[in-house]
């Protein structure tokens, strides 16, 4: 029984040092592409933001009772 008892052991802890070690060196290359991917972010370009199309004048009426019912739903607002 200790035999086994002392293998179970060992490989538990071979096991805990492996995935210690995995998630050291994950949070050092982590840590390293912090600083090497924004100097190459010249290469992807942010895309200029969509312009929001305005609503037409009656659709901005419908919009405010929109949601002066649902504050009212919600809130009891009167």
């Amino acid at each position: 029984m200790n035999e086994k008892l002392l293998s179970s052991i060992i490989l538990m802890t071979m096991g805990m040092t492996l995935v210690f070690s995995f998630l050291v060196v994950l949070v050092f290359l982590m840590q390293l592409l912090a600083r090497i991917v924004p100097k190459l972010s010249w290469m992807l370009p942010d895309p200029d933001p969509a312009k929001p199309r305005p609503a037409p004048a009656g659709r901005k009426q419908e919009i405010a009772l929109a949601i002066a019912a649902a504050l009212q739903k919600f809130w009891g607002l009167r």
